[in-house]
């Protein structure tokens, strides 16, 4: 599939030779990354917290687009995996220390990337329209990429898994992370722009032209489950 114009970058500009993305679907894994309720709910954590600070208005896209665009379309994708049994995992901040000592330096420290999510609090939970059921891997991470530090490359390669469909917040950083982790670890990544999002349009946008065919392929859901139909 020929990426979209929108996403062809600086280096793939006068590459028209583009090699069709091809994959087994019984060897293809879902991987939804941060859709936690700190993240995702309007009227809990850090949506609680802008809007005390009185910087609510500048993020209510980001929460207009999770809402009408990235939830539905991670509910599709969701959906279809379990309804033909592919595998499904999830990445998410989380410590297993109450105080987060086992946090990494960049979660320790000061401003919006400083966090604090034990394991079993409310806020590290992945959001009610997207929990995980029994038997499907939910792996906890205390760094951006659901790869640094965890051991999800292993257990991909464990499974047979050659293609991951990377979806979730923010697609500028913890996404972002994600497939450059999954793709220089050799893993065939597709990224999927209408079930992520970033603080803002222009974010999400720029990071996903500097990330697609280098490290991905940019589909939305719609393409993304033509693609898995068309080897299935």
């Amino acid at each position: 599939m020929k990426p979209k114009d929108k996403y062809v970058n600086f280096y793939y500009e006068t590459v028209t030779d583009h090699q069709e993305t091809v994959l087994d679907p019984k060897k293809t894994a879902l991987l939804i990354v941060d859709m936690q309720n700190e993240f995702v709910l309007r009227n809990f954590g850090e949506a609680l917290a802008f809007q005390e600070a009185g910087e609510w208005e500048r993020w209510i896209p980001f929460h207009d687009r999770l809402d009408n665009t990235t939830i539905p379309n991670n509910q599709k994708l969701l959906k279809y995996f379990r309804d033909h049994g592919m595998t499904v995992t999830f990445g998410r901040i989380a410590c297993l220390r109450p105080d987060g000592e086992d946090r990494s330096p960049v979660q320790k420290s000061e401003g919006w990337n400083g966090m604090l999510l034990p394991v079993d609090s409310f806020a590290a939970q992945m959001i009610d329209q997207l929990t995980p059921l029994p038997g499907e891997i939910v792996v906890n991470k205390t760094t951006d990429s659901v790869t640094t530090g965890t051991n999800y490359l292993t257990l991909l390669r464990f499974m047979g898994i050659e293609t991951v469909v990377v979806t979730g917040i923010v697609t500028d950083q913890c996404v972002a992370s994600t497939v450059r982790g999954l793709a220089d670890d050799g893993f065939k990544v597709i990224c999927v722009e209408d079930a992520c999002a970033a603080g803002s349009m222009e974010l999400h946008d720029a990071e996903l032209k500097i990330m697609s065919v280098i490290y991905c392929d940019v589909m939305s859901t719609d393409e993304t489950i033509e693609l898995i139909e068309k080897y299935s």
